[in-house]
C-alpha cells in the first residue's frame, strides 16, 4: 500500500473514533491515575492503549483519546492484555470495521483471563479493521457504561506484490 493509501486509511481510522469514544471528556474524575490500560502486541514492541469510555467509581467516563493504529503482516499472533481489575469483571474482543461503523464479529474470553493470544491478524476479513476489549458491564453501574479500548489495524503485503502478464488458466 502506498503511503498515501496508508494515510487515507488512517484518516478514515481515526473519523470512526469520534463514534466510539463520545464527543469528549466528561470533566469529572482524573484519568491518568484511575482509568486502567491494555497491552497489545502484535509482531513487535508491546504498546498500551487507553480507554475511550470507563465505568470509575459508579460514574460513566469518556475520554478524547486516539487508539493506537498498527501496521501488521498477515499471520502475526495479536497478544491482548488486561489488568486484573478487567479480567475479574469479564470482558470480550469486539471486531469492527475500518470506520468502527459496523460489528463484523466477536471473541468471547474466558473468565478471570488476563492475556488473549488466539486473533491472527488475518482472522479478519477487511485488511484495515478495529479490535476492541470490552469489559462486560455492571447494569447497576454507570447506567450499564463499561470499559472500552479500541486499537487498529492495517494489514500490510507480506512481501513484494508480484504482477504478472499472464492470462488466467481457462477452465
Amino acid at each position: 500500500m502506498s503511503t498515501a493509501g496508508r494515510a487515507s486509511t488512517g484518516a478514515a481510522l481515526l473519523a470512526g473514533l469520534a463514534l466510539l469514544g463520545g464527543c469528549g471528556d466528561s470533566g469529572t474524575g482524573s484519568r491518568e491515575t484511575v482509568a486502567p490500560s491494555i497491552t497489545v502486541q502484535a509482531g513487535g514492541d508491546p504498546i498500551t492503549a487507553d480507554p475511550t469510555q470507563y465505568c470509575l467509581g459508579g460514574e460513566g467516563q469518556r475520554y478524547q483519546t486516539s487508539p493506537p493504529i498498527l501496521e501488521v503482516a498477515p499471520d502475526t499472533t495479536v497478544v491482548l492484555q488486561v489488568p486484573d481489575a478487567v479480567a475479574d469483571s469479564g470482558w470480550e474482543v469486539q471486531v469492527f470495521d475500518e470506520d468502527l461503523q459496523e460489528r463484523i464479529g466477536e471473541v468471547d474470553v474466558e473468565a478471570g483471563t488476563t492475556v488473549l493470544d488466539e486473533i491472527s491478524t488475518s482472522d479478519v476479513v477487511p485488511a484495515t479493521f478495529y479490535l476492541v476489549v470490552v469489559q462486560d458491564s455492571d447494569a447497576d453501574a454507570c447506567e450499564g457504561l463499561s470499559g472500552a479500548w479500541p486499537v487498529g489495524f492495517i494489514r500490510t503485503a507480506a512481501g513484494p506484490i508480484e504482477s504478472t502478464t499472464e492470462a488466467p488458466p481457462a477452465g
